[in-house]
């Protein structure tokens, strides 16, 4: 049923460069057919539902704070707000399907209904994803929804790099909780 929502759904590409274009079906079908059975897994549902009664209340302001903290402590040897995401069953979950794909996954995070990561494989540049396209357009839109952002050449690893995002699903409620968001080497898709 998932996978017949998310074929249904059309593809939001957030430019019209041409690589994108090649790019975007593949990467669609790799979500649909390797990461639809895994990302809303029982625990990743139970995290974010927690997170998203720990955060109820928060107000726009207190959001842009942890934001702000959470880059603060990119690279330093004290990390309070990165360390939780990244450290916990839910994030060793994301790191196991990345040591599972073979390569073609770089990174996953996992965000909350403000687009605050939960879980993460990794240390992301920021800790509020809500005014991204990766969150607008699938938590944003319900369920079925499905973001593509730009492939890009990656330099340092030296291969084009692409995101794809979806909502999460609460499979009681079937309200979206949350969102993910899945880096893939492109390249390795064809």
């Amino acid at each position: 049923m998932l996978k017949a929502a998310m074929m249904a759904t059309s593809l939001s590409v957030t430019s019209g460069a041409a690589i994108s274009d090649d790019f975007a079906a593949p990467m669609q079908e790799y979500f649909e057919t390797q990461v639809a059975h895994w990302y809303a897994d029982p625990m990743i549902v139970a995290a974010i539902r927690a997170q998203n009664a720990r955060n109820a209340g928060l107000r726009r302001a207190q959001v842009l704070q942890l934001d702000t903290q959470w880059r603060a402590e990119i690279g330093q040897s004290e990390t309070p707000t990165i360390t939780p995401v990244i450290n916990g069953s839910s994030a060793d979950f994301l790191r196991d399907q990345v040591a599972n794909s073979g390569g073609i996954i770089s990174e996953i995070f996992i965000m909350d209904a403000h687009g605050l990561n939960v879980a993460a494989t990794g240390p992301t540049s920021d800790y509020w994803q809500g005014d991204e396209a990766k969150f607008i357009e699938t938590f944003g839109r319900g369920a079925g929804a499905i973001h593509v952002a730009d492939v890009e050449f990656d330099e340092s690893a030296s291969a084009y790099q692409g995101q794809i995002s979806a909502p999460i699903v609460d499979p009681v409620t079937h309200a979206v909780i949350g969102a993910i968001t899945i880096g893939l080497n492109a390249g390795m898709l064809f």
